[in-house]
C-alpha cells in the first residue's frame, strides 16, 4: 500500500498546476492519470493574466510568455466582408503585469507543466475515506491494482469524472443543440495573420484562432445538422467549405479534427470530505472568452495553499471550507454570462442574427475605443476581477478594497526592497502584511510575535489611484488575494484575524 499527502485524478493543467503549486508549498503530491501519454492536440488555447499572475508565483511564467503568442486583435467578418478590426494590444495595462491574452495550445501547455512524476496510464476506480484518510483503489495498465492512502483526493479528471460520479455530486446543465467542429491546421490566406477572426453569416459561424507558428490556426465553426449516429464519424472532407472559402483560407493540411457539443454544467458540491473537484470535473461551460482552463487553474491555486495549510499545521481545518463557496459562486455565474454571450452567437432567432450581423459589427469597435470599456472588458475576461467578498476567510474594508479582493497591482518606483511591483513579494506563497506607507508599531509587534511577513512600501501616487488606504493593513492570501483589510491599522484586530483561523507561517523545511 502506497502513501501521500495528496492524491491528484487527472493530469490535465488544472491537475498539473494543483501539484506544481502543492509542491512548492512541500506537500507530498502522487498525480495519475488513465491515458498513458499527454495530449497532442491543441484543445484549449487562451491564457488570461490572472492564470499568468498565479504562474509568476511559482516561477513559470516567463516561461510561457516565450512560448506563447500575444493575442494583438480581433477582426470581424460578415458574408466574407471585413467589418471590423479591434486592436487589443496591453488592453489590461495599469491592471496586471500581464495586461495582454496569450495563446498557449493545451498540448504545448501540459508539455511544459509536465516537470514532474506522473503514474501514467493509472486509473481510479473508486475510494472511500477512512478516518482522517482516503483510501483509493487504482488501476495500471498491466491489470494490476494498488491502493494509495492520501490525507486528501483532489479529482481533476475532466467532464466523465469517476471522481464526481462516485461522490454523486451530480452535474445540472445540458448541452447546446448544434454540433461543432474543431479544426487545428495549416493553411494559407488573408486571414492567416496570427490574429483572431471571427465570421458570421446567416446560418454559419466560423473563429480563426491564430497559433504560433508559420500559417498555423485552429478552425472552430458550426456542422449542418446530421443523424446522431454519424457525429462521430464525420471528417474534416464532409464540412461546407462555403464561409472558409469566403475567407481565402487554402487549407494544406489538418493535423487534427473533431466534432463535439458544447456543455453547460456545474457539479452541485465541489467539495465531500476529505475529496475536492476542481476543473471540468466541476464545471464545463461555452467556450466564449477562453475561460474554461483559466478557471480550473484558478481553482487549483485556490485549494493548493489551503490544503497545504492544514496539512502542515499553519491554519484551521475550518479554511478547507471556504474551497467551495469561493469557486462554485463564480463558475456559476461564469456558466450563467458565456451561456447568454454564446447563445446570441448560435441562435438562429430573427432578432439574434439581425443583433450579430448588423448591430455587434458597429457597435463594438466604438466601445473597445474607449478606455474605461477596453479596462472593463479587460478585467472581466482576464478573471481579475473574480472577488471572494462574500467567504467567511474574507473581513474589512480599506479604501476601495475589501476583504476577498484581488490585491490590485501596483507598479512601483525605486524602493528600498527594490521590488518592481507589489505582486513580487508573493512569490513565496505566504501570508504576508502589506502597508503602503508607515507602519504603527503596534502592527510590526504583531507580525514579530506571530512571525507574520511584513512589507512596507513607500507612498507613491500610483497606490492612491489603486484604491489603496495611505498607512491601512492589508492582510494578504497565499494566492494574492486581500483576507483582512483595515484602514485604521488596528493591531488588535489583525492579531484576532490571525487567531481566529490560526494563522502561522510554514516552518523552514
Amino acid at each position: 500500500m502506497s502513501d501521500t499527502d495528496v492524491l491528484i485524478a487527472g493530469a490535465g493543467p488544472t491537475g498539473l498546476v494543483l501539484a506544481l503549486w502543492l509542491q512548492r508549498l512541500g506537500v507530498r503530491v502522487r498525480i495519475v492519470d488513465k491515458v498513458a501519454e499527454p495530449g497532442t492536440t491543441s484543445r484549449a488555447l487562451v491564457l488570461h493574466a490572472r492564470t499568468m499572475e498565479l504562474y509568476r508565483q511559482i516561477g513559470i511564467a516567463e516561461g510561457v510568455v516565450g512560448q506563447a503568442l500575444r493575442f494583438a486583435a480581433v477582426n470581424l467578418w460578415v458574408r466574407g466582408s471585413k467589418r471590423a478590426r479591434i486592436a487589443l494590444g496591453d488592453i489590461g495595462a495599469g491592471v496586471s503585469a500581464y495586461p495582454y491574452m496569450l495563446i498557449f495550445p493545451q498540448d504545448q501547455h501540459e508539455r511544459f507543466l509536465i516537470e514532474r512524476l506522473i503514474d501514467r496510464p493509472t486509473e481510479v476506480l473508486r475510494f472511500e475515506e477512512r478516518g482522517d484518510r482516503v483510501a483509493v483503489k487504482l488501476k495500471h495498465s498491466d491489470g494490476s491494482d494498488e491502493t494509495c492512502e492520501a490525507a486528501f483526493l483532489a479529482g481533476c479528471d475532466g467532464a466523465r469524472s469517476v471522481v464526481r460520479e462516485s461522490l454523486h455530486a451530480g452535474f445540472p446543465g445540458g448541452a447546446y443543440k448544434h454540433l461543432f467542429y474543431v479544426a487545428d491546421v495549416e493553411a494559407t490566406g488573408p486571414v492567416m495573420n496570427e490574429e483572431l477572426h471571427l465570421a458570421l453569416d446567416e446560418a454559419d459561424f466560423l473563429a480563426v484562432v491564430p497559433m504560433k507558428g508559420n500559417e498555423r490556426a485552429r478552425l472552430i465553426g458550426t456542422v449542418e445538422q446530421a443523424p446522431e449516429t454519424q457525429h462521430d464519424s464525420l471528417e474534416w472532407k464532409d464540412l461546407s467549405r462555403s464561409i472558409i472559402e469566403r475567407l481565402g483560407i487554402d487549407v494544406k493540411h489538418v493535423n487534427w479534427f473533431s466534432t463535439y457539443h458544447v456543455h453547460h454544467r456545474v457539479a452541485a458540491h465541489f467539495r465531500a470530505g476529505r475529496t475536492f473537484l476542481l476543473g471540468d470535473a466541476a464545471h464545463i461551460h461555452s467556450p466564449v472568452g477562453g475561460q474554461g482552463m483559466n478557471t480550473g487553474i484558478g481553482d487549483a491555486a485556490n485549494l493548493a495553499w489551503k490544503l497545504a495549510a492544514v496539512l502542515q499545521g499553519c491554519a484551521d481545518h475550518r479554511i478547507l471550507d471556504t474551497f467551495e463557496p469561493e469557486r462554485i459562486a463564480f463558475a456559476q455565474r461564469l456558466v450563467a454570462t458565456t451561456d447568454r454571450a454564446f447563445q446570441l452567437v448560435i441562435s438562429d432567432g430573427r432578432l439574434a442574427r439581425f443583433v450579430r450581423l448588423h448591430v455587434v459589427p458597429r457597435v463594438l469597435p466604438v466601445l473597445f475605443s474607449m478606455n474605461v470599456t477596453r479596462r472593463f472588458m479587460f478585467r472581466t475576461v482576464s478573471q481579475t476581477a473574480i472577488e471572494y467578498r462574500r467567504s467567511n476567510l474574507s473581513a474589512g474594508v480599506a479604501g476601495k478594497i475589501r476583504g476577498g479582493d484581488r490585491l490590485p497591482w501596483i507598479k512601483l518606483g525605486p524602493s528600498p526592497a527594490g521590488h518592481p511591483d507589489n505582486f513580487a513579494p508573493l512569490a513565496s506563497l505566504e501570508w504576508q502584511l502589506h502597508v503602503y506607507g508607515d507602519v504603527a508599531p503596534a502592527i510590526s509587534g504583531v507580525c514579530k510575535a506571530t512571525r507574520l511577513t511584513l512589507h512596507s512600501f513607500p507612498w507613491q501616487k500610483a497606490m492612491r489611484s489603486a484604491g489603496v488606504v495611505r498607512n491601512a493593513v492589508y492582510l494578504i492570501r497565499p494566492d494574492g488575494y486581500v483576507g483582512f483589510a483595515d484602514p485604521d491599522a488596528n493591531a488588535a484586530r489583525l492579531q484576532q484575524y490571525l487567531s481566529d483561523w490560526q494563522i502561522r507561517p510554514r516552518e523552514p523545511s
